[in-house]
């Protein structure tokens, strides 16, 4: 009885242990999730506030930049005219065919008069939706007519708001592109914050509002914040998919938006070309975006009215060049030395097709647009020299001349500069390494755990480096671009300092014992953006509300009045020729026709403007009367802050390069020497006598302006 007994508490405890083998699994499983569950709230937590900052801090900079605009020109207290008069240059002819498109009867109609424009410059009938890329006057005006608007909103606030909010949009991939590189949201806030305090230099919206940049930029920096997600290589295969989806849909508009906007994808995409071969990341994803810049490139050909200047694009015979190689390209990932001696083949490949390529398309396809950029870099790099007057005038412009030494000095006073030094010697260093050890054939940190301290082994960070490298040198040759590297400064300083990765790379080669590296890392990246905040908050944010308080006021009695005499005395047919900024602003403010416009991108609008502008130089009055008179003109516009510049640089002066295209005067040892028999047309025909009065009769006058009415029946009476 005692061992049947037994045996039957032996049973009885073995199902015991069988369930409790079975219900391990299950409590594992319980706690898995209870763990997840605890991973995924503080997780969510983050994203969500990330997400939220981003979106404040965009919105916010939109409204301080239409509060500044308000205070700076008074603008909702003036009459349509003088509002007008604030969009100056090429930001005034814009304007004003966004003015023309509300005017058509439909939209159709009025996109059919862009594409077949007569009423804009005389004698020429040009297609300037192309020739201006006037995509986003296009989107504007369809959305203001479509979204019912015009009874809530004047047409001006509705385009200004649209360019406010594209800069809000801006603000926003510049705080995720930072997000996505450091872990941390801290860094959109702190590259917001750079950003704002150096708006002079990472931003044109203070200058003119409808520039093609304040359109574009917002769309590359999207294109930029999907691309580092997507070369991240811990990210999940719907993150991937979005962020793909996200660059295309980013490039293609980027390059609708500004007809220069291919030249900066040529630098992208060398950058990623040179981050594929190194070997940082998958060929597959660098030829996927490649794929990308293919299908904009077409799709913008075919859109932009077979656009020439695309299909001769840099950016067109790299791609090509690159896809071409692929097929005969070997194996050159593997640590081999063959394998080495590959990619140095490779990478010749590449460069050979692509050059070579570029001259035969450059041969077969004829084309004129932006032919003036290549004269222009030659003369700049000091490979040619010229004396042709639109050459040498806009290589007198601020935007071509090298960054002036206030530039760097104001960077470093807001401390941006300082730190982006110190992060990009780090990362270069980390990628040094990383690139010798991949020669090598050493093993690759893909954990992208903290304490592996090989930041210069992330993809992203990588193409970063090269990506700013390369805008960085194009800033030191233009100041204008300028305005694409600085934003990008901001956000790299920002990642670098709130990046623990960052500085346990920096730990790892100081070999920090004392204190535990990790510890101190995640400190430093929360300390140091913190104390940098603070000191910037204190020193710049009451200089930001003096700005947002201080009514300014600007007023242009001058313009106002030639702008009103024009549009009261002037015959409908009258046709007005004067320097290009000025026959801007009376387009858009006239509606009147004139002889040429601020646009330099076509051989015959180069000449117009060289022809035009020699009432600024020594030439006879029959001279002026016949270029006039054979653009229709039949009434002249001289300007006396032109006539009577006088300019800090030699040789810049309107004046000075019309003598010197002449051959009205020449520079010898500092000392000029002239040698035209006719004096200064703009301040000769100011005296009134023959022959002047003969071919010119002034008709209204006032301390800046002088209109001559071009007369019709000359009297050669002396």
């Amino acid at each position: 009885m005692e061992k049947e007994g037994a045996a039957d508490l032996k049973q009885r405890k073995k199902p015991s242990s069988t369930e409790a083998e079975g219900k391990a699994p299950e409590e594992n499983e319980e706690e898995t999730k209870k763990s997840k569950k605890y991973v995924f709230i503080p997780r969510f937590a983050k994203l969500f506030f990330g997400c939220l900052a981003a979106v404040i801090s965009g919105m916010m900079y939109a409204m301080y930049l239409s509060t500044y605009h308000e205070r700076k020109f008074w603008f909702s207290g003036r009459p349509e005219l003088e509002r007008e008069i604030t969009f100056q240059g090429d930001g005034a002819i814009y304007y004003s065919f966004y003015k023309d498109l509300l005017r058509a009867p439909s939209f159709k109609r009025g996109v059919n008069q862009l594409t077949h424009d007569n009423r804009t410059l005389s004698l020429k009938t040009m297609n300037v939706v192309r020739q201006m890329t006037l995509y986003p006057e296009l989107i504007a005006s369809l959305l203001y007519q479509a979204s019912g608007s015009e009874e809530v909103i004047e047409p001006v606030y509705f385009y200004i708001g649209i360019v406010f909010g594209l800069q809000g949009i801006y603000v926003t991939a510049l705080f995720v592109t930072s997000w996505l590189m450091s872990g941390t949201w801290l860094a959109g806030m702190l590259t917001v914050i750079w950003f704002i305090i150096n708006r002079a230099d990472t931003t044109k919206i203070d200058y003119s509002i409808p520039s093609r940049e304040n359109w574009a930029l917002p769309y590359f920096a999207c294109q930029v914040a999907a691309l580092t997600g997507y070369l991240k290589n811990n990210i999940n295969p719907s993150s991937e998919r979005f962020c793909y989806l996200l660059v295309s849909a980013s490039t293609y508009t980027f390059m609708m938006m500004w007809e220069y906007s291919h030249y900066l994808l040529f630098v992208q995409a060398v950058s990623l070309f040179l981050l594929d071969t190194v070997g940082f990341t998958q060929t597959e994803k660098v030829h996927e975006v490649y794929k990308v810049y293919l299908f904009s490139l077409f799709l913008g050909y075919m859109l932009q009215f077979e656009n020439p200047a695309l299909l001769v694009s840099p950016l067109l015979s790299l791609v090509a060049a690159v896809l071409l190689a692929k097929y005969l390209q070997m194996n050159t990932k593997k640590g081999t030395l063959l394998s080495r001696m590959l990619k140095v083949i490779y990478f010749y490949l590449v460069f050979t097709i692509t050059v070579t390529l570029n001259f035969v398309v450059k041969t077969f396809i004829p084309h004129k647009e932006n032919e003036h950029l290549i004269k222009v870099l030659e003369v700049k790099l000091g490979l040619n020299i010229t004396k042709n007057f639109t050459i040498n005038w806009l290589l007198c412009q601020e935007s071509l001349q090298t960054p002036s030494q206030d530039f760097f000095l104001r960077l470093t006073q807001s401390s941006l500069l300082p730190f982006y030094i110190l992060v990009l010697i780090i990362c270069l260093v980390s990628v040094g390494q990383a690139t010798f050890r991949r020669i090598s054939g050493e093993p690759v940190n893909d954990t992208g755990k903290l304490e592996g301290g090989r930041i210069g082994e992330r993809p992203e960070v990588v193409y970063h480096v090269l990506h700013t490298l390369s805008l960085g040198l194009l800033a030191m040759m233009m100041e204008g671009m300028k305005y694409v590297w600085t934003p990008y400064v901001c956000m790299i300083a920002a990642f670098g300092v709130c990046s623990p990765e960052l500085w346990m790379t920096l730990f790892k080669w100081l070999r920090l014992k004392a204190v535990h590296p990790i510890l101190l890392a995640l400190i430093l990246s929360m300390a140091v953006p913190a104390i940098i905040g603070f000191s910037l908050w204190k020193e710049f944010f009451p200089r930001i509300m003096a700005e947002l308080s201080e009514l300014q006021e600007f007023y242009d009695p001058d313009t106002v009045g030639l702008m009103t005499w024009i549009k009261r005395q002037a015959p409908i047919a009258a046709v007005f020729a004067g320097s290009p900024q000025l026959m801007g602003t009376i387009k858009l403010c006239t509606g009147w026709m004139v002889t040429n416009l601020p646009l330099y991108n076509e051989e015959d609008l180069q000449k117009r403007n060289e022809n035009i502008f020699q009432i600024y130089s020594k030439r006879s009055a029959e001279d002026i009367y016949k270029i006039l008179t054979s653009y229709k003109a039949t009434y002249l516009v001289i300007e006396d802050s032109i006539c009577n510049e006088v300019g800090p640089v030699r040789g810049c002066r309107v004046k000075d390069l019309l003598d010197i295209a002449n051959g009205h005067v020449y520079y010898e040892e500092n000392d000029s020497y002239g040698y035209s028999k006719y004096g200064r047309f703009c301040q000769e025909i100011k005296m009134n006598y023959s022959p002047y009065v003969n071919y010119f009769t002034r008709v209204y006058w006032n301390r800046s302006y002088y209109v001559y009415k071009i007369n019709t029946v000359i009297s050669f009476q002396s």
